[in-house]
């Protein structure tokens, strides 16, 4: 099908889908083929639901992770202990951690982490936010889960300076057992992360 007869509409959705990741021109045409052939009352649901993304959901102002409620069911949870703060850098990481089971502490999504090839300083990052959370005192052990890639250990680095300097009597761990180099949380097991949680090591 050549680009002059596709139709205007039809255009339009595969250059917005072609924008997802893993989608190409060709699977994004794919896709709005699917789309096509669904019953005209799913297709809507579906359409539905991604503008309630959008209208429904924010930020925990405590976490920063996604919500339909600030704060969060877990920051607002009385049974999960506050003495431990697990760092991760994006939310979809802390969604995995939890999903597991094992661990009943606190989280904060970092926002990102440093990049130096691509100039990505941490002025985006919520290290304010984090710096604050520590100064409540509650906090005895901060718990690194930034993955195992060259940009985590940057980061990893570049916190530990400030965070000892300011906080010597928090305790620093990371994730350790079980995560390989080069992989990144999100996309591990709950076997291998609760492992990892259960031998973390001291900075």
């Amino acid at each position: 099908m050549t680009q002059e007869r596709i139709p205007a509409v039809l255009s339009d959705l595969v250059k917005q889908l072609g924008k997802l990741p893993g989608l190409g021109p060709k699977s994004a045409m794919r896709v709005a083929m699917t789309l096509l052939e669904w019953p005209e009352n799913v297709t809507r649901k579906l359409g539905q639901s991604i503008f309630e993304l959008r209208d429904r959901l924010c930020l925990c102002s405590r976490c920063f992770g996604l919500t339909q409620s600030d704060p969060c069911p877990i920051c607002s949870d009385p049974q999960r202990t506050r003495s431990t703060l697990c760092l991760v850098s994006e939310w979809d990481s802390m969604l995995t951690l939890d999903q597991g089971g094992f661990y009943r502490g606190q989280y904060l999504v970092l926002g990102g982490l440093l990049v130096p090839l691509e100039q990505k300083s941490g002025d985006k990052l919520h290290m304010e936010a984090l710096l604050k959370r520590l100064a409540e005192g509650e906090v005895q052990e901060l718990i690194l889960a930034l993955g195992a890639t060259s940009d985590a250990e940057t980061t990893t680095s570049w916190l530990l300076q400030i965070v000892r300097d300011r906080f010597p009597n928090v305790r620093i761990s990371r994730l350790a057992q079980g995560m390989p180099l080069g992989s990144e949380v999100k996309y591990m097991d709950h076997e291998t992360l609760r492992q990892s949680l259960q031998f973390r090591q001291n900075l």
